[in-house]
């Protein structure tokens, strides 16, 4: 992996990762989509780990544009934001609800199966 530089650290940027529970970066089309959403409010790719997270940076002093982001100016994407598509939580309660789905669909077959 890439370290951070000196003149990185010293120079006034800031970083942060951006994750893809369902490995979005691996896909061209949406690794393109997700650096133009975040190059919108400045940050600028440093390093894609793997298909599910990116490394990057932005001067410390665009923060000073994000209220109009936030306001739709930069299309309404929060430059602080740590996910691109699907967050975890909502990936686990999707493959949770399928499996409860599964378990029940099998219980209602088998129940009208024994009639």
């Amino acid at each position: 992996m890439t370290g951070y530089s000196s003149s990185d650290l010293a120079g006034g940027w800031e970083f942060k990762i951006l994750r893809s529970a369902t490995g979005q970066f691996g896909k061209p089309e949406q690794l393109r989509r997700a650096l133009e959403e975040e190059g919108r409010a400045g940050w600028v790719l440093v390093e894609k780990f793997d298909d599910k997270r990116l490394r990057l940076k932005r001067p410390a002093s665009t923060r000073a544009g994000d209220p109009v982001m936030g306001a739709g100016a930069g299309g309404g994407v929060d430059p602080y934001r740590t996910t691109f598509g699907m967050s975890e939580n909502r990936l686990g309660l999707t493959i949770a609800g399928i499996v409860i789905g599964t378990i029940a669909l099998a219980g209602l077959i088998a129940f009208i199966a024994t009639r």
